[in-house]
């Protein structure tokens, strides 16, 4: 059975000919291009294998293609203001988007606006879930990174406002940038800052594990799979890498170049805006402001394979490819509803598409917006039925009442 195949999504901000490109990683072969708009940094999202979003800079809406309709006009997703960045959770259920100081919520399934939560005080720079799409962190130009738990954001009570599960604000300039590493409610978070620091950070117990001063400002921040190594993306185009399975050392260090000359990438022209591990962590990609994409070798830290666009790169990453990229026949499952602008009970705006959320009860019994207990696998609807779930009311509570 041939191994999946890692391609690489990337986008700049000039898009002359298309917004989106998609090659292969180790033969360089472009496979698909995706017209129309400029994605914002941090605004590029795979949708639940099936549709690829795109926040369109300084726009107050996201583009979004079918993954094997690249030549059709792209659908577009409105939204309450321009987007400051752009993330979907691993089960393609829900959708986040920075927008302002705030962070809207959707559920894929009916397009409903379930959460704005509004704990910045500046613009949202980075939105990330972890592996499991059990939580998500948010980080903005205020300094802040805030850590939340998705369950307690969807039971949250409509009236008060929700605190994040952790506040971390020990940066002392804007964050650029951030990566949640593997383990759900254990993984790992780390953040990259114009304050010339990295700070690693325990999403479990909310401490700040190390944080590593260097000579510029950090404005990319990736890890290898294994965990082994962060990779920091500079102001000035360089790369470092910091081992984490040395030794042990001090919570807080310092990065000296001339001490660690194996472990600094030397070769872009400008800042770093994006960086990616390959699945076996021996190829490191870098996007930049000087208008390429680079592959490196890890152990060796030689570029391999520089690739020129046409503007300063402001999304690049390795990804799996998923079946529906590589087979020309396939079409979504569902077609992507209309999303809200507004919460659902707004008395002004879109008008809420049910009553309220969609439960997933098992592999195939769902509970759908009509309150009606269904086999989603043969879309008959038993006899019984069961009240609907009303906006903001506890998951667990009514369960429990089932």
């Amino acid at each position: 059975m041939a191994a999946p195949m890692e391609v690489v999504v990337c986008t700049d901000s000039a898009a002359p000919l298309w917004s989106c490109m998609v090659w292969e990683l180790h033969s360089g072969a472009n496979l698909l291009t995706y017209r129309g708009g400029q994605a914002g940094p941090r605004g590029l999202a795979l949708l639940n294998g099936e549709y690829l979003l795109a926040a369109q800079q300084g726009k107050n809406y996201i583009c979004a293609w079918e993954l094997q309709r690249k030549d059709q006009l792209q659908q577009k997703i409105m939204c309450p203001g321009p987007v400051t960045c752009l993330t979907t959770a691993p089960n393609g259920l829900y959708v986040l988007a920075g927008i302002a100081e705030s962070i809207y919520l959707w559920e894929v399934s009916t397009g409903n606006l379930l959460v704005i939560l509004s704990r910045h005080y500046q613009d949202v720079s980075c939105l990330k879930f972890t592996g499991d799409g059990s939580h998500f962190v948010s980080a903005g130009k205020d300094c802040l990174v805030l850590a939340w738990s998705l369950c307690s954001v969807l039971q949250a009570d409509p009236s008060r406002i929700l605190a994040p599960r952790h506040v971390w604000s020990q940066h002392t300039l804007p964050i650029t940038d951030l990566h949640c590493g593997f383990g759900g409610p254990m993984a790992r978070v780390a953040t990259a800052s114009l304050d010339q620091t990295m700070k690693l950070w325990a999403i479990s117990s909310g401490d700040l594990l190390l944080s590593v001063l260097f000579d510029m400002g950090i404005t990319s921040v990736t890890m290898d799979l294994a965990e082994h190594h962060i990779f920091c993306g500079g102001s000035d185009g360089s790369i470092f890498q910091v081992d984490l399975c040395s030794r042990p050392g001090p919570r807080e260090q310092s990065f000296q170049p001339e001490q660690n000359t194996g472990k600094v990438f030397k070769g872009h022209r400008n800042q770093v805006t994006c960086l990616s591990v390959s699945t076996d962590g021996s190829i490191l990609l870098s996007g930049s402001h000087d208008e390429s994409v680079r592959l490196w070798d890890v152990k060796s830290k030689q570029c391999v394979r520089t690739v020129p666009l046409k503007g300063p790169v402001t999304n690049a990453a390795i990804t799996l490819a998923p079946p529906s990229m590589l087979n020309p026949e396939f079409r979504p499952s569902l077609p992507l509803p209309h999303f809200n602008k507004h919460l659902l009970g707004a008395e002004h705006g879109d008008e809420a598409q049910g009553g309220g959320l969609r439960l997933q009860l098992g592999l195939h019994l769902q509970v759908g917006p009509s309150g009606l207990l269904y086999d989603a696998h043969s879309a008959t609807v038993p006899e019984h039925s069961i009240p609907t779930v009303p906006p903001g009311a506890g998951l667990l509570s009514y369960l429990s009442s089932l």
